[in-house]
């Protein structure tokens, strides 16, 4: 079958297109993954998944119009309950989030799809979005699903941004307002907050990391950003959008020249 001309978007294709796409042996849906809530007063609720949307978008015009891929529409509101109390924020419970993600999966593997993709942009539902995929593999054996974090593995991020931005800047902080700052410039505000916690941690403890806490923003950040967005500026922010679009066309390049794991 010839792709040239179709566009990347699943729900823009015909059935007969994704029937025949479904049908290639390295047949793959990448299905990105945002959250809906409170970023600071200077960012959008929306900032997960314009971040992952526009990433994932970019990296496909990047790919050569043969390779059997395609997105589905972003799930912009995810699991984000640590937010709530800050106006805005909408979550779906646990329980529904693994639903959406068992009952879209299974339809996708009952077409034929051999590959799903879970790209996700909120660090809030990483481990979640895990089970999710656990759990989808019960009752859609033939279908492989990788859950993935945008940010995760991405080779040169501690040579644009400090240990201190990667261990306590965990929401709309220094990387976060620059990336918006180049994706859409239109949407940021003017303050830029700063809140320092790091200082409080009893040594080996963390809010994330190999021994966290399941923390509420609301107990820790008035402003709700967590970390320091003072120095956020476009140049950096061109930076790592470049250096996510690398990273995520290499990657998808080398799982789509392969079989794997439905070898």
């Amino acid at each position: 079958m010839n792709f040239k001309s179709i566009p990347n978007e699943y729900e823009y294709l015909s059935w007969p297109e994704v029937k025949n796409i479904a049908e290639n042996k390295r047949s793959t849906i990448i299905w990105p993954f945002g959250a809906i809530e409170q970023h600071g007063p200077h960012l959008p609720l929306a900032t997960d998944g314009i971040f992952v949307d526009d990433i994932t978008n970019e990296v496909l015009k990047l790919l050569p119009d043969e390779i059997p891929l395609k997105k589905i529409p972003t799930q912009f509101i995810g699991f984000s309950p640590e937010h709530i109390g800050f106006d805005g924020t909408l979550s779906l419970s646990s329980q529904l989030l693994i639903s959406i993600i068992s009952e879209v999966g299974k339809q996708l593997s009952d077409v034929g799809f051999k590959r799903l993709i879970l790209l996700n942009a909120h660090g809030g539902q990483i481990s979640l979005l895990n089970t999710a995929a656990r759990e989808l593999k019960k009752i859609a054996p033939n279908l492989s699903i990788f859950p993935c974090f945008l940010w995760s593995g991405v080779v040169g991020l501690n040579n644009l941004v400090s240990k201190t931005e990667l261990e306590n800047g965990l929401h709309a902080s220094l990387s976060e307002t620059s990336l918006m700052m180049e994706i859409r410039p239109d949407l940021v505000g003017d303050e830029r907050p700063y809140e320092d916690i790091s200082s409080k941690i009893p040594e080996g403890w963390s809010l994330e990391g190999d021994a966290p806490l399941a923390w509420s923003t609301k107990e820790i950040s008035n402003s709700g950003v967590i970390g320091d967005s003072r120095g956020a500026n476009k140049k950096l922010g061109k930076d790592l959008k470049k250096l996510l679009i690398n990273h995520w066309h290499n990657m998808l390049l080398s799982l789509m020249s392969s079989d794997w794991p439905n070898n």
